[in-house]
């Protein structure tokens, strides 16, 4: 019941703070106009994620004192700075360089100084206990991919807040279960500020969350992930909901963001692009050129995370060598079969449309002869010879 109210109270708050955030931005015109890649048709408020970070630090505020927060307190710090960091790039788009160094300082804080890294690979691979400064350096990348995969999903309304709404949920409820309550709050308050968001994100949207939100999301998803991996593994035998594939179900709660970021990634470089060039190649664009709505390919895509959810925990008595490699060849020919039917239907939709600029020859029943009443001309001092 504790748990319900706190969600409650974010939701309350990020219903509450959205609309006033959505009148604000629009009065200070800082948002998205349409044009490039966009493909919103209005000016969109952008920096949504402020609403849904200040929920939760209110709902932490309240109910936080409960719990010993202390030994989650450089977790919180390192969230802070990652929102500062999105809420800088929103706000005057900071250089690569100076964004990855945010990032790194907030990563450094979570891997170091709170010590959510990846310890040990349990075998996986044939690999045990990671020597530190490895381990230090696989967590940080691991964060950093997990961060900015789910940066890069952020392009479509809802989708990138249904998405994080299911891993919260997910790993609030696992959490809790396993009495790690200062992780089930924190879960949990981001789920209800977020569900207070999606209701002026979803379709048509009013507010985007910007890279202050994605990247703030990304973050923490991430940070729980990897404790959640950790605090798993340290379960006796035998616990109940415990995931012997310990790797496979972390890939399974950020499957779509991991697909999407590796299969965007693989075509940019085959076509002699920069892995970070902008362009219309991610699954959400394919869905929508077959013409599907926003909400309509969020609801998709989060059924399928739903289902790569579900398989894992099915297959939570096997190991990461045989899960792994099912959820992975899933992943793939879906994506494979999702390519080549969009390319069919495209291809199919361009050929019954009329080719620009192409000139067709009239049949004779096509052509009409122009009559022209020369009366209104008569007196005027054109010539009709």
């Amino acid at each position: 019941m504790f748990f319900i109210l706190a969600t409650l109270s974010a939701f309350s708050v990020g219903l509450l703070l959205t609309p006033i955030l959505i009148k604000f931005l629009k009065r200070m015109k800082i948002g998205d106009t349409p044009g490039g890649r966009k493909i919103h048709k209005s000016f969109i408020p952008s920096m949504g994620g402020i609403s849904f970070v200040v929920a939760v630090g209110v709902t932490l505020a309240i109910w936080g004192w409960q719990f010993p927060l202390p030994d989650i307190r450089y977790l919180l710090g390192a969230i802070g700075l990652m929102f500062f960091v999105g809420l800088s790039d929103d706000m005057i788009e900071l250089k690569a360089t100076h964004k990855l160094l945010g990032q790194m300082v907030a990563v450094t804080l979570v891997v170091v100084a709170s010590d959510i890294r990846i310890k040990d690979l349990h075998g996986f691979l044939g690999i045990g206990e990671l020597n530190i400064i490895i381990s230090y350096a696989f967590s940080a990348f691991t964060l950093l991919a997990l961060t900015n995969a789910f940066n890069l999903i952020d392009g479509l309304d809802g989708l990138a807040g249904t998405m994080a709404c299911i891993v919260f949920a997910s790993l609030g409820s696992w959490f809790l279960i396993q009495g790690l309550q200062s992780y089930a709050l924190l879960s949990f308050a981001f789920l209800g500020g977020i569900l207070g968001f999606l209701v002026f994100n979803w379709h048509p949207a009013k507010i985007f969350m910007g890279d202050t939100g994605s990247l703030t999301l990304g973050f923490t998803m991430g940070a729980l992930i990897i404790a959640f991996m950790e605090r798993n593994s340290g379960l006796p035998d035998g616990s109940f909901l415990k995931f012997e594939p310990v790797f496979s179900i972390g890939v399974a709660l950020m499957m779509f963001p991991l697909y999407d970021m590796a299969r965007v990634f693989t075509r940019r470089i085959s076509q002699g692009k920069a892995p970070m060039s902008p362009d219309k190649s991610h699954v959400h664009h394919f869905l929508m050129r077959m013409g599907f709505r926003h909400d309509q390919v969020t609801l998709i895509l989060a059924g399928l995370q739903f289902v790569f959810i579900f398989l894992v925990f099915i297959l939570r008595d096997f190991s990461d060598h045989l899960v792994l490699p099912v959820i992975s060849i899933i992943a793939i020919v879906l994506g494979y079969r999702l390519d080549n039917i969009t390319v069919k239907y495209v291809k199919k939709k361009v050929a019954v449309q009329p080719k620009v600029l192409e000139i067709r020859a009239l049949k004779d029943k096509q052509k009409k002869k122009i009559k022209v009443d020369k009366s209104g001309f008569r007196e005027s001092a054109f010539n009709l010879n």
